[in-house]
């Protein structure tokens, strides 16, 4: 027998908190793979963002204006009514990225006609690459509602803050060629454009689609 909304998402709630741990030993190997550049002294560290959004207590979200995809500009805004369900990555990631945004995409699948009602968001950590074009390019891989946004990298920088997102350019690589280390949360914004909560990373597709039902409600 399915689940109810509610014990649907008291089940992801739970795996959420027993992946904090996974989690922060996950991001800690990240971080520590490979010399990375220095954030300004003015921007938060990657262990008080992931703090302030762990701990429920300081604001998560809020208004943004990006470039999606055929280079259209685009507001928080444009989503109201629809449940988003948002994902910070870059097109250049090997694997992680991908491998997200392929899970997202089979729990919309999963939803059916519910789906409807979201709206799947891909927001880039690696402006200086993602184009437009390389955008649009990207996100055709995955689900058909896909969003991608770009923007300058101060547009990114705030919006990633804003939902408490780190992310770093490696500064080890070649340029042109490097990677971007980078936090990899699945947020929930409501059809009101309020924060509703984020999934952990790594989440199979029918524990995300029991989130997004859950905050979708009855249908």
């Amino acid at each position: 027998m399915a689940l109810s909304g509610g014990e649907a998402f008291a089940g992801v709630i739970l795996a959420r908190c027993l992946s904090v741990l996974r989690i922060s030993l996950a991001l800690a190997g990240v971080l520590c793979s490979a010399p990375v550049a220095a954030n300004d002294a003015s921007e938060p560290s990657a262990t008080e963002l992931i703090e302030g959004l762990l701990s429920g207590r300081v604001p998560v979200g809020g208004p943004f204006e990006l470039t999606d995809q055929t280079g259209r500009r685009r507001t928080d805004a444009d989503f109201r009514g629809k449940l988003v369900v948002l994902y910070f990555g870059y097109t250049y990631c090997p694997d992680v990225c991908p491998t997200e945004l392929q899970s997202i995409s089979l729990a919309l699948d999963a939803l059916g006609a519910a789906a409807d009602a979201t709206q799947p968001v891909f927001i880039t950590v690696d402006p200086e690459r993602d184009t437009p074009p390389r955008l649009a390019d990207f996100v055709s891989s995955f689900h058909p509602r896909l969003i991608g946004l770009t923007g300058s990298l101060a547009e990114i920088r705030k919006t990633a803050t804003a939902y408490k997102t780190f992310f770093v350019k490696n500064s080890a690589a070649t340029p042109g060629n490097y990677s971007v280390d980078h936090t990899g949360f699945i947020y929930l914004v409501g059809k009101d454009g309020r924060y509703l909560g984020f999934l952990p990373p790594g989440l199979p597709p029918d524990a995300i689609a029991d989130a997004i039902r859950a905050r979708l409600g009855p249908e």
